[in-house]
């Protein structure tokens, strides 16, 4: 198996960027009450489980995932000289989109799914990145859409390339700290772009949400197609960041650190978790239902793994995914995270679009 194994994001971390204290002493959860297991609170969803490798023995990282089986992703050639981008299905069944070799400093720095199309941004050292696009279901040849795509930005989201009104959507950044909402036709053809002042990155579509390179993160969520903007709810001593539905706010109380979701108008202010919680994902509030987050403590600081958990939104309950994960990856509504060591490790899912 691989040794190498991202540890779990954190993106509390950004209240650090703020100045304020993070090292707070172990507290209370969301509640006293025991977290439900997920197997029992949602017995109905789809799972899948995988080895980290793949059967030539490269390891594989998941970038997207089309069911709980089904996941696009990277693994290097098995001689180490190039990088692929793959699909893996039921059963381990591979199919490759592209080989590039490494030598060329190259990256698949985000993929998207939408019906039949897959469209993923392809790296290449300093250049702008290429977006290319191919079959998921069938035998199409990838194809390059463009690459007039500026200097694009990406965040670790779900939402950094978007495929909406068949055209492929990004953000770049560009000069006096603005932004360019970028999109091109899935079929190729000219680049479209739209200036916007301040730095913004792409939400559910068809917003804009800003505060990206902020410390205290989100002020503001801005529709592209009707130009409306929406303040959002401010704390002087939290992190702010937004969707469309769901703001999360991370801020300090005397137990520790305090996740609290609320709608960007200020109502249906919930409390997620209070104490030692963490961010997990990028994504706020994922399908307009699940907010995922982790808690640490105990060997979490030597094993990089904690207890994984997702706050139901709708039902006001708190469900526990793992006692001990890492490498947590959410993309097109499936959650993905590793059991093991650090080099002996299963990844895991579970299709919260199933429950």
């Amino acid at each position: 198996m691989s040794s190498s194994r991202k540890t779990l994001v954190s993106l509390t971390a950004a209240l650090v960027a703020g100045g304020v204290l993070l090292f707070a002493p172990p507290g209370r959860g969301q509640s006293d009450t025991k977290p439900v297991s997920a197997a029992l609170a949602w017995p109905g969803a789809k799972r899948g489980s995988l080895p980290a490798d793949l059967p030539d023995g490269t390891a594989f990282t998941p970038d997207w995932f089309v069911d709980a089986s089904t996941s696009i992703g990277t693994a290097l050639s098995k001689d180490g000289k190039a990088l692929r981008l793959l699909i893996r299905g039921t059963g381990g069944a591979l199919r490759q989109f592209r080989q590039l070799p490494i030598s060329g400093d190259v990256s698949f720095p985000a993929v998207t799914v939408s019906g039949d199309d897959v469209v993923w941004a392809e790296g290449h050292g300093n250049r702008s990145p290429q977006l290319w696009t191919a079959g998921l279901r069938d035998s199409r040849p990838p194809r390059q859409i463009t690459g007039d795509t500026g200097d694009a930005r990406f965040y670790q989201s779900e939402h950094d390339l978007l495929v909406a009104d068949g055209r492929v959507h990004w953000v770049a950044a560009a000069a006096n700290d603005g932004t360019e909402v970028r999109s091109v036709p899935l079929a190729g053809g000219p680049v479209e772009v739209t200036p916007q002042a301040g730095t913004w990155q792409l939400s559910a579509w068809p917003w804009l949400v800003d505060g990206v390179t902020s410390a205290a993160g989100a002020t503001t969520l801005r529709n592209l197609t009707t130009g409306q903007d929406v303040a959002v709810p401010r704390n002087d001593r939290a992190v702010t960041n937004c969707s469309p539905t769901w703001c999360r706010v991370v801020s300090l109380t005397k137990d520790g650190v305090k996740i609290e979701l609320v709608h960007p108008d200020g109502g249906n202010r919930q409390e997620v978790a209070e104490g030692t919680p963490e961010t997990a994902i990028t994504d706020v509030g994922v399908l307009d239902r699940f907010e995922v987050y982790a808690l640490t403590g105990g060997n979490a600081d030597l094993t990089g793994n904690a207890g994984l958990l997702i706050y139901d939104l709708k039902h006001k309950q708190t469900v526990e995914v793992s006692p001990d994960a890492a490498n947590v990856v959410y993309r097109g509504g499936v959650l993905s995270w590793s059991t093991g060591t650090q080099d002996l490790f299963l990844r895991h899912s579970l299709d919260l679009r199933t429950v």
